[in-house]
């Protein structure tokens, strides 16, 4: 059984690729398994995929029709033999040393999680963007006692999953042909079920912030979000969990506003909307948590309750 299973959705992805496929033939784990799904791409994604697989029999190939990102994640979680699950976004990369630091850790905790920093990468230059902080560090986190881990990133490609923890819990991505932004779900209800999460400082993933074919820069998918959190509400309602509601509104608000300030004017303007309905929705039914929020986000989320349209323009004026 290898130690990580590592997936990489690809669809159209030939400019990048090949930087992506060189930082994981060459991690310093070198027990891992590299699962390539091609979701019927266009351009010569394929061809990268079969010239690296050529060379490297860990290099499993997965050619289909195109049908979505959800079920390419889903159909390589099926074919994954790892003892953990890591993901690759194609025009992403990642430090040398990634999975033998996060498979260290979750072995040495038994983890079901171990999430991690991560680089931002855009026009060429690199920040590491820190959102774990060492006082969350070193110790076992269970994320119903500890849920300020719903308000950080989702960032699954920063993270590495335990195979049998998903599959016992049939822990899927959305898999609605077209959509985008299958990674808030995937986090969201993984941490709802996991029992043991560990947090790192360290960044290994360095993140491509400026790909304009990017589905999360597209303002045509942006009604995707919505839908993820539909998925979650409805996760939660199945599970019986319904006392994580207040905090996924809270992160929810979080992903809306982060969302909204790398769209377009006209549609940041639409879905500021949205934002503003379920906001009231929430409010209505006694599900907005002050605790849940960061500070900051809760002044503004009450800024837009009682002047919408005055914070309606604030945001227009930092677009």
């Amino acid at each position: 059984m290898p130690k990580v299973s590592v997936l990489v959705p690809v669809y159209n992805a030939s400019e990048f690729l090949r930087t992506a496929l060189t930082s994981l033939v060459n991690q310093t784990l070198a027990d891992i398994e590299i699962i390539c799904i091609n979701d019927g791409s266009k351009d010569d994604s394929l061809a990268i995929i079969q010239e690296f697989a050529a060379k490297d029999p860990r290099i499993v190939v997965l050619d289909k029709t195109n049908t979505g990102y959800g079920d390419s994640m889903n159909r390589g979680i099926k074919l994954a033999h790892g003892e953990y699950i890591g993901i690759l976004e194609p025009d992403d990369y990642l430090e040398l040393n990634a999975f033998e630091k996060l498979y260290q850790l979750a072995h040495w905790h038994h983890a079901d999680i171990v999430k991690s920093n991560y680089f931002l990468l855009e026009n060429g230059q690199n920040r590491k963007l820190e959102v774990i902080h060492p006082k969350d560090t070193g110790k076992v986190i269970y994320p119903h006692d500890k849920r300020f881990v719903f308000r950080l990133p989702p960032a699954i490609w920063s993270a590495i999953y335990r195979r049998e923890f998903l599959l016992e819990n049939h822990l899927e991505f959305l898999p609605t042909p077209g959509a985008s932004y299958q990674d808030v779900g995937f986090n969201t209800k993984t941490l709802a079920l996991a029992k043991r999460v560990i947090l790192t400082t360290d960044a290994f993933l360095h993140y491509r912030v400026d790909n304009a074919n990017s589905s999360s820069n597209s303002a045509g998918k942006i009604q995707c979000v919505p839908q993820e959190y539909a998925s979650i509400m409805e996760f939660i309602r199945q599970h019986q969990l319904e006392n994580l509601t207040p905090t996924v509104i809270g992160a929810k608000f979080g992903n809306y506003l982060w969302n909204i300030l790398r769209l377009p004017a006209p549609a940041a303007r639409e879905f500021y909307q949205t934002m503003l309905t379920e906001l009231r929705t929430a409010k209505a039914q006694g599900l907005l948590k002050r605790s849940e929020f960061t500070p900051r986000y809760w002044l503004l989320a009450q800024a837009m309750l009682h002047a919408p349209k005055l914070t309606e323009k604030i945001l227009a004026r930092m677009l």
